[in-house]
């Protein structure tokens, strides 16, 4: 029988991943829902010495991994990695594991529903009826077949909503370090064109160094006129304080973000505005979502744990 650790989650309960882990007769035991700080993690990992880490937001430093006897495998619970050491877990020969496409139709229907409660007004429109303002006349609507779409990221995610937004009669830009398989309906660009022709530009890239505010000041001052932004990716992808200015100036008619830099805890300054439609980080969610990734994540650690490799690796171990 292995420990396994559950450092945090972003549901009611731990029932699908215990069900999964004791039912391999391992053990579970949990941290708070709320994910706590690396120093915390630490304890946690120094008091039951697991063999295996699930983890969804917290963060699992260096020294996390580390302290374990004998771990084998650091398991995220979504998507991105930006949250776990790999570096350090390769070092020490642990597997680092993730679940690369349980969302991916959510976080694309996430970002199609911003684009369109921008181009027809659904927040702002809704928020005035509701004060008592009723003026039809006063609405500045787009027809979405006019609009020209731009994705930064054409992995599983970006070149689902480039297939949705296609079927909505758009024109679909794209940009990423490497071309889309064929019968993706996107025209690829550079981040000049992308930024200066698309009506809407929709993040969907990992944070990486590379992508560290990527979406920056000069990036917002060649963005066409008018333009709306929706990140549904990563937050530190755009750097808040160009973001501001940019609404500030009137470059961009206003942003849809399910991600801010800061979160839990994002600017007033940026998501109080009326022209931010802002959303807690989840793109990723539905019922069946969630379910599918407590299941997969789960099982890779079973897997594991019985000495086998992952299916979704992310590094590469002697």
């Amino acid at each position: 029988m292995a420990t396994v650790l559950q450092t945090d989650f972003a549901w009611p309960d731990v029932g699908i991943e215990r069900g999964v882990i004791e039912g391999a007769g391992h053990r579970l035991v949990t941290g708070p829902s709320e994910p706590s700080p690396a120093a915390a993690v630490e304890a946690m990992v120094a008091e039951h010495d697991p063999a295996a880490i699930l983890t969804c937001w917290a963060d699992i430093s260096a020294e996390a991994i580390r302290r374990p006897t004998a771990l084998r495998i650091v398991q995220r619970l979504g998507v991105g990695l930006d949250n776990i050491a790999m570096e350090a877990a390769t070092a020490r020969g642990a597997w680092v594991a993730n679940v690369p496409d349980y969302c991916v139709e959510e976080v694309s229907d996430h970002a199609v529903a911003l684009a369109y409660a921008w181009f027809r007004g659904i927040a702002q429109l809704d928020h005035a009826v509701k004060g008592g303002k009723w003026d039809p006349s006063g609405a500045r609507l787009r027809r979405g077949a006019t609009l020209t779409a731009g994705i930064l990221g054409l992995g599983r995610i970006g070149r689902c909503t480039a297939r949705k937004l296609d079927a909505l009669g758009m024109t679909v830009l794209g940009h990423d370090i490497a071309a889309p398989p064929e019968g993706v309906p996107v025209r690829m660009v550079g981040l000049d064109a992308l930024s200066a022709e698309a009506d809407i530009v929709i993040v969907h890239l990992p944070l990486t160094d590379e992508t560290h505010h990527l979406v920056d000041a000069a990036f917002l001052d060649r963005v066409k006129p008018g333009a709306f932004l929706i990140n549904v990716s990563r937050g530190p992808v755009v750097d808040n304080d160009a973001l501001i200015a940019a609404l500030d100036a009137g470059r961009l008619a206003g942003a849809g973000l399910d991600v801010v830099e800061g979160e839990p805890s994002p600017p007033a300054a940026l998501v109080a505005r009326p022209d931010v439609i802002a959303t807690p980080h989840v793109a990723f969610s539905s019922d069946a979502s969630l379910a599918e990734l407590r299941r997969r994540g789960a099982e890779e650690v079973v897997r594991v744990l019985a000495g086998e490799a992952p299916e979704n690796p992310c590094n590469s171990i002697g």
